[in-house]
């Protein structure tokens, strides 16, 4: 199961959060991100990250998942992190050459670095826990009012939902293009940069021909299915607010103003 789960998967578990409303996880998913943001005191970066753990521990998905699935970007995160102690201006605690490093850089590094690692396992929830038309039919709810402005939100929700719905299929294309790849030969570890690069191209480009064609056959499949922009639509499962949805939006906006 490990080898199978990608970026952007949903995955079927009975948790709490799955039987959110959509609506509602979209919201707490947004106000998540905006605490993470504003939280500058360690009383808001404390209560934000137990309220995380807490909604981590309820979708009942194994940290393993999460680790799993980003550990490809651990080191664009580490990269990030040393940029910022370095260049963050401050008082030198150790020099390194040119380089020094401050207690301002250190404490602004750890904070990027505690909000990336916290905006990620949101977003890893909320594509965990809810399936792609739910996201967009939520989507298209909550913007439903600007479609009074001309605005085409039923589009956008279906252009959004594509969206996600293309992030595990990209995902699945490079595995099985790497995998294939190094079953004849290539190495993509050695050499210098510009080896590197050279030998990705045998990679790249099957990798967009088959994307181009995924595109193709889902055009397809949307006009046999008689799919009209603009068109009127119903759903076979209405969205209802319960209790729970109104308790964690309201737990959600009390961590906000904490943070703030």
């Amino acid at each position: 199961m490990l080898n199978s789960v990608t970026m952007g998967q949903y995955l079927p578990v009975n948790s709490p959060v799955h039987k959110m409303d959509p609506r509602a996880k979209l919201m707490v998913t947004v106000l998540t991100a905006v605490t993470v943001l504003v939280a500058t005191n360690w009383m808001g970066i404390l209560t934000v990250s137990l309220w995380i753990g807490l909604v981590l521990a309820a979708t009942r998905i194994r940290l393993v998942l999460y680790w799993q699935i980003y550990k490809p970007l651990w080191l664009l995160l580490i990269t990030s992190f040393v940029f910022q102690v370095v260049f963050t201006p401050g008082e030198p605690l150790l020099l390194l050459g040119l380089l020094s490093l401050s207690k301002t850089g250190l404490v602004a590094g750890g904070r990027m670095l505690w909000q990336m690692i916290c905006l990620l396992l949101v977003a890893a929830v909320l594509t965990f826990s809810t399936t792609p038309i739910q996201l967009s039919t939520a989507l298209e709810r909550l913007l439903l009012p600007l479609g009074k402005l001309k605005i085409p939100v039923r589009e956008f929700a279906m252009a959004i939902n594509l969206a996600l719905r293309f992030v595990p299929t990209l995902f699945d294309e490079s595995r099985f293009l790497i995998a294939a790849q190094r079953s004849r030969g290539a190495d993509f570890t050695r050499g210098g940069v510009r080896q590197r690069a050279k030998g990705l191209i045998p990679f790249l480009i099957p990798l967009l021909t088959n994307i181009f064609r995924r595109a193709d056959e889902l055009a397809v499949a949307m006009e046999i299915r008689c799919y009209r922009a603009g068109a009127e639509r119903s759903t076979i499962n209405e969205l209802k607010f319960k209790l729970p949805d109104y308790l964690a939006v309201l737990a959600n906006l009390i961590i906000l103003i904490i943070a703030l």
